[in-house]
């Protein structure tokens, strides 16, 4: 039983809850990324807006380090299936992102160096951005990593939260929630689950004065 990972999660969506209360992107919400810049591990600058696909666009929030990303001897570690995702949301024709905003932790383990380092090592096969001053995880209220926000071609919200339910040890089936939200896009169809609550680590944001 992964009590270790079940405990995690449960206290980091009381804490989250409580500390990003009614401060989130409503499903439907339309948003508007200004087309600001962000620098990409081959140190080229892009757009959000640029890594759209005809389809729509993936932002998956992630880091160099969370358990629930890299993986633990309790919990495999989302990351693990980011390169397959890349690939079905590429089929599908929809865009696919990671985004690292832990802008506190920028002098050691999600420096851009590390993010680099990382991407190498586990052969990421998408861009991988570095959101300085967390700027983007504050625009979408992101909470955590992994946290996943997808988008129709017209920047509108129709999927927010985990990218599947393996991380509940008292689930009575497996539920790949991204997978479903890809494969209802491609085929033009409603989206069955639109939010879940997102699992992981937290966004290590720079504390304000």
């Amino acid at each position: 039983m992964n009590y270790k990972i079940t405990f995690l999660a449960i206290i980091s969506t009381l804490f989250f809850s409580f500390l990003f209360e009614d401060e989130k992107i409503k499903i439907g919400e339309k948003v508007n990324f200004n087309n600001k810049e962000f620098k990409n591990i081959d140190s080229k600058s892009t757009t959000i807006e640029k890594q759209f696909e005809r389809n729509g666009l993936i932002l998956v929030f992630s880091c160099n380090t969370c358990p629930f990303v890299v993986g633990s001897d309790n919990f495999e570690g989302w990351e693990k299936q980011y390169n397959a995702l890349h690939a079905f949301a590429q089929e599908a024709e929809i865009g696919f992102v990671l985004v690292n905003s832990n802008e506190a932790k920028r002098d050691n383990d999600d420096s851009f160096k590390a993010m680099k380092n990382h991407a190498k090592k586990n052969k990421y096969s998408m861009k991988y951005l570095l959101d300085e001053n967390s700027e983007l995880a504050n625009l979408l209220h992101a909470k955590t990593t992994p946290h996943v926000f997808t988008f129709n071609p017209l920047n509108e919200l129709v999927y927010s939260g985990t990218i599947d339910n393996t991380w509940d040890t008292k689930r009575e089936k497996d539920i790949s929630y991204l997978e479903n939200v890809i494969q209802q896009l491609k085929e033009n169809k409603q989206i069955t689950v639109e939010a879940t609550d997102p699992r992981g680590c937290s966004i290590k944001r720079v504390k304000s004065n």
